[in-house]
């Protein structure tokens, strides 16, 4: 059996070069790299006196890794305005976090070599626990000068709506 239904020939994966990031309705530009979606569930380990010397094993408490999302620095304020949702400098006394409206879900989308959309990735109530609003500078390099948020989430989901769609020949 074909391991791509939809596409019968395909036998290579799909590339990790082509993706985009969704949030607030829109897609947040210049994004240019993404930490994996990861999930980790602890192991509980339990082991009764009478018991042989071995541990019965179940599963505990699933954690959701941080998303880390980097691209290069621009007059774009997407990164830092949700980052000050979370701390506003000199905002006053009660004002320094927008607990109505610092957590945001997010769509991680990817796409085959010819731009369709083939898989995409609902990431649930994200905040941003870090920014970097600028990396080490040197006046001795030559590379892009990079900001960066880390999100916390609380979960994510496939969106199955989206299919393996029929690639141009």
């Amino acid at each position: 059996m074909p391991e791509f239904v939809v596409n019968p020939d395909r036998f290579d994966p799909y590339k990790s070069f082509k993706f985009r990031v969704k949030w607030d309705g829109r897609y947040v530009a210049g994004v240019s790299k993404i930490s994996g979606l990861r999930r980790i569930t602890d192991v509980v380990e339990q082991r009764d006196g009478g018991d042989p010397n071995f541990t019965r094993k179940s599963p505990g408490v699933t954690h959701y890794a941080p998303l880390v999302l980097e691209r290069g620095v621009t007059h774009d304020t997407d990164f830092e305005e949700w980052a000050s949702k979370v701390l506003r400098h000199g905002a006053g006394f009660g004002k320094e976090v927008a607990l109505k409206n610092f957590r945001k879900d997010i769509i991680v989308e990817l796409y085959n070599e010819a731009g369709q959309l083939v898989l995409a990735y609902q990431v649930f109530r994200c905040w941003v626990s870090e920014y970097q609003a600028l990396p080490d500078l040197d006046a001795n390099g030559s590379s892009v000068a990079i900001e960066s948020i880390k999100l916390e989430n609380e979960g994510w989901v496939r969106d199955v709506s989206v299919q393996e769609p029929e690639e141009p020949s």
